[in-house]
């Protein structure tokens, strides 16, 4: 069966997930769009001069929407990111006066395509952009979902690993809520060697506490270095799209549907070939509860608040 994937938005992330995908062959056919004419043509030729000297090979159609209408996978990575030049509050919610409508503009397009697969959104501020694609696209909410904090977990995992000098692979657990500044490590789910992380970080004196800012502003660490982030994030978004794609049932940390909070956020999910499948029930504490209700509070007043101001 032809594997077909669509990248919409070609800047820094947008390119570096087209070029995860190309290298492993994740896709035999990809799709890239973007409104930069001459980007999107420049990033379509040097990838196929990458062809020759790679293990798989990748059929690649440039700015075709129509293209899009039988695809399994529609990856949304529309930014600007320059608008995080003086972005002190490392909040990603500078991007919403662009990424509002982009998405309203993607989405009117994404529908008239013919489009039923499902679709993946990086675009910030992740969540109110994943409910509003939802929204103005109309798709069952089970097939649009973002990556939400499979980042953040993962840059979790990174500070604990380097803290307890493991291989991240040897940490589990999740940060919950919001891909942005209310987001929490939940530390209740989170082990290393198989043990709660807090009985490990107690033998070797490491303060966890310390860590859960590290992985909520990871991402404006790399960003003060290279003034954007990519590679982490595309990381992210290809393992998504690989586990739809293989229909691997896989447990992981998306922004998805929430019935109970009745937003988008970040929960463990069973994501497979249709979306996702079904949700994880995590045993939290009290106090992790309290963090996520006002985390699903956020997102749910400032996705109404963006509604109204476009009506």
């Amino acid at each position: 069966m032809t594997r077909k994937v669509g990248v919409i938005g070609m800047g820094n992330v947008g390119a570096a997930v087209a070029h995860h995908m190309v290298v492993d062959g994740v896709a035999d056919d990809l799709v890239l769009i973007d409104t930069n004419e001459n980007k999107v043509q420049a990033d379509a030729t040097d990838f196929q001069d990458a062809l020759s000297n790679l293990p798989e090979h990748t059929n690649i159609t440039v700015n075709d929407y129509s293209a899009l209408k039988d695809a399994d996978v529609v990856v949304s990575a529309v930014g600007k990111i320059s608008l995080q030049k003086d972005n002190k509050e490392h909040d990603r919610f500078i991007e919403l006066p662009f990424t509002k409508n982009a998405v309203r503009d993607v989405s009117e397009k994404l529908k008239a395509s013919g489009f039923h697969g499902v679709l993946i959104d990086i675009t910030n501020p992740c969540d109110v952009i994943t409910m509003m694609y939802q929204k103005f696209t109309g798709f069952p909410k089970h097939r649009v979902m973002g990556t939400g904090t499979l980042l953040d977990s993962s840059r979790m995992r990174r500070a604990v690993s380097s803290e307890l000098h493991i291989d991240p692979r040897s940490v589990g657990g999740y940060n919950l809520g919001e891909h942005g500044n209310s987001q929490f490590t939940a530390w209740s789910t989170v082990k290393a060697l198989g043990r709660p992380v807090e009985e490990v970080a107690k033998e070797r004196n490491v303060d966890l506490a310390d860590l859960d800012e590290v992985a909520r502003a990871g991402g404006y660490t790399v960003y003060h270095g290279k003034h954007y982030t990519n590679y982490g994030i595309a990381s992210a978004a290809v393992r998504l799209t690989k586990v739809i794609l293989s229909d691997a049932h896989a447990e992981l940390p998306v922004s998805n549907w929430n019935e109970e909070y009745q937003t988008y956020l970040s929960y463990p999910a069973i994501v497979g070939r249709d979306g996702v499948v079904e949700q994880d029930k995590l045993n939290l504490t009290d106090e992790e509860k309290k963090k996520l209700q006002a985390s699903a509070n956020y997102i749910k007043t400032r996705f109404d608040d963006t509604i109204a101001s476009m009506e």
